[in-house]
């Protein structure tokens, strides 16, 4: 049955518009409020959910074209998802080298070059940095993203498993995740001396395979379908592991990303991902 899930992060106004849309459209609908002038689940017995969507161009709306359901497990990316920024962007700061490293991260994250090898290449330029770089890094330039720690804690708290899998690396990782309320992590190992990187990544690179693997690994040890998954992202060393989760979310990503997602955050913060599987914010964990 076609199915959208509509999210207004502006109000009720544009969701009253989004649905006279549909209704002309669709004809006979049903509706569910997910939350009162926020979230509205829309279904039709007979429709097209990518025309529909076509339809909605214009309004300010995170839409997922998956029926409302509670995953039993999160697999989310770090870098511009969970945090608004690219480490490695940002350790290459310290390094003085930040243009030539954001160059590449950009290609790179748009699918335009292999993800393995731009790694290789960007952290290969922080060979010598002092070890002591990635804290100040850490402590002036990493955020969780609005809503990320409401959208972790939340799925924690209703009983899913959160795993933080991510391009980056296990010192940012490792922080983000207690921060976050991620029961795991799983990231790149930056090699150094005891003092100074060495300009080298830890084998094998955790890629996009990896990414996928690890929601299959996770999905079968809860014994879980992967139709019982949830994983967002926004580069394309996310796109397997969205495409092939129960709800996949293309979180402000990439062009190549949102063209393939059933689900788009575009406009309002990561709390959509809450609405999308029908959880109201009545039973949000607010920090």
């Amino acid at each position: 049955m076609p199915s959208l899930i509509l999210v207004s992060p502006t109000g009720e106004k544009v969701l009253e518009e989004a649905l006279a849309r549909i209704e002309a459209l669709w004809g006979e609908l049903s509706l569910k409020t997910i939350e009162p002038g926020e979230a509205l689940h829309l279904s039709s017995v007979d429709g097209d959910t990518e025309e529909a969507i076509s339809w909605l161009d214009g309004l300010p709306l995170d839409i997922s074209s998956r029926p409302p359901e509670r995953m039993g497990l999160l697999v989310a990316d770090m870098d511009s998802t969970i945090i608004g920024c690219e480490c490695l962007d940002e350790l290459a700061d310290f390094a003085n080298k930040k243009a030539a490293v954001s160059a590449i991260t950009e290609r790179a994250m748009a699918g335009e070059l292999d993800f393995e090898g731009a790694l290789t290449e960007r952290v290969a330029m922080l060979a010598g940095l002092e070890l002591t770089a990635l804290q100040a890094c850490y402590e002036a330039r990493v955020e969780l993203n609005p809503g990320a720690e409401v959208f972790v804690k939340t799925m924690a708290h209703l009983g899913a498993h959160c795993a933080l899998v991510s391009g980056g690396f296990s010192f940012f990782t490792s922080r983000v995740a207690a921060r976050a309320g991620f029961h795991t992590n799983r990231a790149n190992q930056l090699l150094d001396d005891g003092t100074c990187l060495t300009g080298k990544v830890g084998m094998p690179i955790l890629g996009k395979e990896a990414k996928l693997a690890a929601l299959k690994e996770d999905a079968a040890r809860l014994n879980l379908d992967l139709s019982q998954t949830l994983a967002i992202g926004d580069g394309a060393n996310d796109l397997m592991m969205i495409e092939a989760a129960g709800l996949g979310i293309a979180y402000r990503a990439k062009p190549i990303v949102a063209a393939q997602a059933p689900a788009r955050i575009e406009h309002g913060n990561l709390e959509s991902a809450l609405f999308f599987q029908g959880i109201p914010r009545s039973a949000f964990i607010i920090v």
